[in-house]
């Protein structure tokens, strides 16, 4: 079994090749962030590289934030703990990165795995690979950006069903929405992540920051009737629920005042939720299933 850490290979195209490892799914552990941190800063620095293309070791991008973290913020109630995984890693270092960054996604990009390819220029999956935002099955709401980028990808709608339902999509239906660019074989996912990368150095493809983009919000007047909307369904199917209200509260934030005051109001509130009592009773009960699915 290949030692947790991140990687990075350089090879004739120019390309530097990150690969998070953290067996089995690629879960962003603390180090894992730190990591990614280093290797980023380096392939910036170097000018043997033109472009950057992010993915996962053993057939799995990443299945998300590694949720003992949150286990440990809420017994000790210590925030802190939480690294700057949405401004300092995925707006500042990846989204705005000088070299693009494309996301080579196989098998898991759920939660904290979707947000760090949605903070990339573009993505490429391989057939039946899952994309999701589930973080509302746990009492909290995606922290790392989701909650802005996602609607500015796949549209207003769509988006708010994805991240109401906590249900993943495959690469598939990915495509048809805009989440993914391509969808290629697993045997040549890398090489055709290099190439898209090259190409949008050349000018060939569009180089596109997802946190700016509106053209898939439509105007402000149909994104409040969208809300409005999702506000009513949400007071029948998920009562008593205070991070599907939360969640869109900060998807309007974004809608209204731009995607960047959106993630920041994300992260504010994905602080105060990660400590409230239906967070804590959720996350009880996911570990408990855990632990029986072990024994």
């Amino acid at each position: 079994m290949a030692s947790a850490g991140v990687t990075m290979q350089v090879g004739n195209e120019a390309v530097a090749i990150i690969t998070i490892c953290n067996p089995p799914v690629n879960a962003l552990a603390i180090p894992m962030i730190e990591g990614l941190r280093e290797k980023f800063a380096e392939a910036s620095a170097r000018d043997d590289v033109k472009a950057i293309v992010l993915t996962g070791n053993g057939g799995r991008f990443s299945g998300g934030f590694d949720i003992t973290v949150f286990g440990r913020m809420q017994k000790t109630g210590d925030i802190s703990i939480l690294p700057d995984l949405s401004v300092d890693l995925v707006v500042d270092v990846i989204e705005d990165a000088k070299k693009p960054v494309v996301a080579a996604i196989e098998g898991l990009a759920l939660g904290g795995g979707l947000e760090l390819a949605l903070g990339c220029h573009a993505r490429i999956a391989v057939p039946n690979s899952q994309l999701g935002l589930p973080e509302l099955s746990l009492g909290i709401i995606p922290g790392s950006g989701g909650t802005q980028r996602l609607p500015r990808l796949v549209g207003l709608s769509k988006a708010v069903e994805m991240m109401m339902s906590s249900r993943p999509i495959t690469a598939e239906e990915g495509k048809n929405i805009g989440l993914i660019d391509a969808i290629v074989p697993s045997q040549e996912l890398l090489k055709a992540s290099q190439q898209l990368a090259l190409d949008i150095v050349g000018g060939v493809k569009p180089w596109l920051r997802s946190l700016y983009r509106t053209d898939k919000l439509g105007s402000l007047s149909e994104a409040r009737d969208t809300l409005k909307m999702a506000r009513h369904q949400v007071k029948q199917t998920y009562k008593n629920m205070p991070q599907h209200h939360a969640c869109l509260d900060v998807i309007e934030e974004g809608v209204i005042r731009g995607g960047y005051d959106g993630v920041l109001k994300e992260a504010k509130v994905f602080k105060e939720i990660v400590l409230s009592d239906t967070a804590k009773g959720l996350f009880n009960v996911f570990f408990a299933q855990r632990a029986t699915t072990k024994v």
